[in-house]
């Protein structure tokens, strides 16, 4: 493995604890494998799952042709496939092992997932212990469309955090998704979903909406809120 992601993934999971597993693949810091939830009514619901370094768990949901569900939590997963005996998912979302289904509970994958909460105290926090920082999404000014910004780094917050100070935001400007006023914009089934991992439909609790943290706060910004909290952590 050439570099440090890689070999930190290698550390993660080895090949031997992934080797019967199916759909295995590597990124740059997740591995992804495929998935699934069982509804005795609908039957199987098939997914890909990615665990990332810091303990998240990702569900893109391939249950259908035109399914466009993704970046689910495992919850919202289980309840998108119509299983009836919901909030279980450690045990009712299961991945292939050797040709058989087995929950996630019974393998590696949970492995990081845990020490996670156990850190933050809580399945709702981070891996640091800091609250998490949910979806959000800002709207066109253009087409009026609103669309989603993922909070889950650094960079992914000032992008946010800019986009949402600039008053001509567009489409256009989104950096990682390149998308055009012309793109649908998500379904409000789908926006629903604000990557909260206390509750898939969260509103706004205060286990995911930070009020100021260094990942949301940016020193050589002059805007009140970074200043603000840029005073108060020197005090």
């Amino acid at each position: 493995m050439a570099n440090g992601v890689e070999k930190e993934m290698g550390v993660l999971f080895s090949e031997e604890e992934l080797r019967e597993m199916s759909g295995v693949k590597r990124g740059g810091d997740y591995i992804e494998v495929t998935c699934g939830c069982t509804s005795h009514r609908y039957g199987d619901a098939v997914g890909r799952l990615r665990v990332f370094i810091n303990g998240e768990l990702e569900i893109t949901c391939e249950c259908t042709p035109g399914c466009d569900e993704d970046k689910m939590t495992p919850a919202a997963f289980e309840k998108h496939s119509g299983r009836e005996t919901a909030r279980k998912w450690k045990n009712n979302v299961w991945v292939i092992v050797n040709g058989e289904k087995v929950p996630l509970a019974k393998t590696v994958l949970l492995k990081y997932y845990n020490q996670a909460s156990k850190n933050g105290n809580g399945s709702h926090r981070a891996h640091n212990g800091r609250a998490c920082h949910r979806d959000e999404f800002v709207c066109c000014n253009k087409c009026n469309k609103e669309r989603r910004f993922r909070l889950r780094t650094k960079e992914e917050c000032r992008i946010h955090h800019d986009a949402l100070a600039d008053v001509n935001w567009k489409c256009a400007d989104m950096p990682f998704d390149k998308i055009t006023c012309d793109d649908d914009e998500e379904r409000a089934s789908r926006r629903v979903y604000r990557g909260c991992t206390r509750s898939p439909t969260c509103k706004g609790c205060t286990s995911c909406v930070c009020f100021g943290c260094e990942i949301c706060r940016f020193s050589d910004c002059s805007c009140q809120t970074c200043t603000d909290f840029t005073r108060n952590a020197k005090e």
